[in-house]
C-alpha cells in the first residue's frame, strides 16, 4: 500500500440524514399532529438490517427501544424528572453505521433509505428532503431539559431539518487538530460551504420573503444564531461532525459534502479565520442572497480550488465536487430550483413531490466551465484578527 492508502483506511465516515413526511398520494406536508411515535417507530422496527454493517458507535435513545439505523425524530415529552415518556415526531431520522469508505457510506444510505421508503409508503407516508418545514412555523412544548436555551432550542428545532456529516481522521492527523484553530476556520469558511446547499426558501407555505425580497434558507436564517457550524466527539474515536449543510435527495451532493468537510480538515493552507459573531453575521447573509453575499463566492472558491491537492495527498477522488463548481460557476443554488418549480406551478404538493426519492450518483458530466478543479482566484486569505 502507498502511505496515502494507508491514511484513506483509517479515515471513517457516517452520515445522520433527517426527512419530513407527507402524504404519499396528494403530498400534504405531515407534523406532530398528524403522527404518532408508536406507529412510526413500529415502521422502522419492521426494516431488516442485519445484511448491513455492524451498528457500531450508533446510541439508544428513550423512548426507542430497539437498537437501529433510524430514529423518530421529534420532541421529546417529558415526565416530571424530565426523563423522556414519549416523543412528538417531526421526521425520522437515517443515521449509517461508521463506514470505511465514503463509498460504503453512500451505498448504506441509500440502502436504508429505500427500505424506510418502502415500509413507509406502506403506511401511507413518503420521505421528504426539506430543511424546513413548508407549511409550519411555531412549536411550544412543556421544558424538557433544565438548561433554559436547551429547551428553547429543542423546539426551535421541531421546524428544521438537515444532514450532519461525520469524519474520524487517522490518528496521526486528529492529534494535530488545534480545536480552537479549527473553530476559527470552520467560522470563516463554513458559510460558503452552506451556501452552495441552500434549499429551503419555502415557509408558511409561500416563498420565504425578507425585506422584499425571496431568501434562499429560512432553516439557516432561523439556525444561524445559536446552533453551532461543528460538533467534536473525542470520546468516538475523534468524530468530527458538520452542521450546516442543507437537506438533499442526491447523493451527488452528499458524497461532494464529505469533500468539502475533509479539505477544511486536513489542508493546512486554508488561512482565513474569523470569530463566532462573524460566522452568526455571515449566515444571515447567505440565508438572504446564497453565493451572492458579502465575500461568500470567494472563500468557497479558494475551497473548492484547493481541494484536489489537498483530497490527492489522502487518496481521495475530488471528481465529485464537479457538481459544487458548478453551483458556484453559475451561481444557481437547489433554493433556486425550488423557487422556480413552485413559481411555475403554484403547488406546494409539486414541489414536495420533486424532493422524495434519493436520486443515485451520476457519471455525467456537466456542460460547465466549472467543472473539474474550481478557477483559481487571485486573492489572499483574509484572517481575522
Amino acid at each position: 500500500m502507498t502511505h496515502s492508502d494507508n491514511h484513506r483506511d483509517s479515515f471513517r465516515f457516517g452520515i445522520e440524514a433527517e426527512y419530513q413526511l407527507a402524504d404519499a398520494e396528494t403530498f400534504r406536508p405531515l407534523w406532530h399532529q398528524d403522527l404518532s411515535f408508536e406507529e412510526l417507530n413500529e415502521a422502522l422496527e419492521s426494516i431488516p438490517v442485519d445484511d448491513l454493517p455492524p451498528l457500531d458507535g450508533l446510541e439508544l435513545e428513550p423512548p426507542h427501544n430497539r437498537l437501529m439505523p433510524y430514529a423518530v425524530e421529534g420532541y421529546h415529552v417529558p415526565a416530571p424528572d424530565l426523563s423522556p415518556i414519549d416523543l412528538l415526531p417531526k421526521g425520522i431520522e437515517i443515521r449509517t453505521p461508521v463506514c470505511s469508505s465514503i463509498d460504503e457510506c453512500l451505498a448504506t444510505l441509500k440502502t436504508l433509505h429505500d427500505r424506510l421508503e418502502t415500509a413507509l409508503l406502506e403506511r401511507g407516508f413518503t420521505l421528504v428532503s426539506l430543511s424546513h418545514h413548508p407549511t409550519e412555523h411555531h412549536f411550544e412544548g412543556p421544558q424538557n431539559k433544565r438548561r433554559y436555551d436547551y429547551w428553547q432550542w429543542a423546539m426551535e428545532v421541531m421546524t428544521t431539518c438537515g444532514p450532519d456529516i461525520n469524519v474520524s481522521l487517522p490518528r496521526e492527523l486528529n492529534d494535530r487538530i488545534d480545536v480552537t484553530d479549527l473553530h476559527r476556520k470552520m467560522n470563516y469558511y463554513s458559510p460558503a460551504l452552506a451556501a452552495l446547499s441552500l434549499a429551503s426558501p419555502l415557509y408558511r407555505g409561500k416563498l420565504w420573503k425578507i425585506r422584499g425580497a425571496v431568501g434562499k434558507s429560512i432553516r439557516t436564517y432561523r439556525r444561524s444564531v445559536i446552533a453551532p457550524a461543528i460538533e467534536f466527539h473525542p470520546q468516538e474515536n475523534g468524530r468530527m461532525e458538520f452542521k450546516l449543510f442543507e437537506a438533499t435527495n442526491r447523493l451527488d451532493d452528499y458524497h461532494a459534502f464529505f469533500l468539502l468537510w475533509l479539505t477544511l480538515l486536513v489542508d493546512d493552507g486554508l488561512t482565513g479565520r474569523a470569530r463566532d459573531q462573524t460566522r452568526i453575521y455571515d449566515l444571515g447573509a447567505v440565508a438572504r442572497f446564497g453565493l451572492e453575499a458579502e465575500t461568500v463566492r470567494e472563500r468557497a472558491g479558494e475551497v473548492l480550488a484547493r481541494a484536489p491537492v489537498a483530497l490527492n495527498r489522502f487518496g481521495f477522488d475530488p471528481g465529485p465536487l464537479r457538481i459544487m463548481n458548478h453551483r458556484l460557476e453559475t451561481g444557481r443554488l437547489p433554493a433556486d430550483d425550488i423557487i422556480d418549480r413552485f413559481r411555475e406551478s403554484g403547488s406546494l404538493a409539486n414541489v414536495l413531490q420533486s424532493r422524495t426519492g434519493l436520486i443515485g450518483r451520476s457519471e455525467e458530466t456537466l456542460d460547465s466551465p466549472g467543472n473539474g478543479a474550481a478557477r483559481s482566484r487571485s486573492r489572499q486569505s483574509v484572517t481575522e484578527t
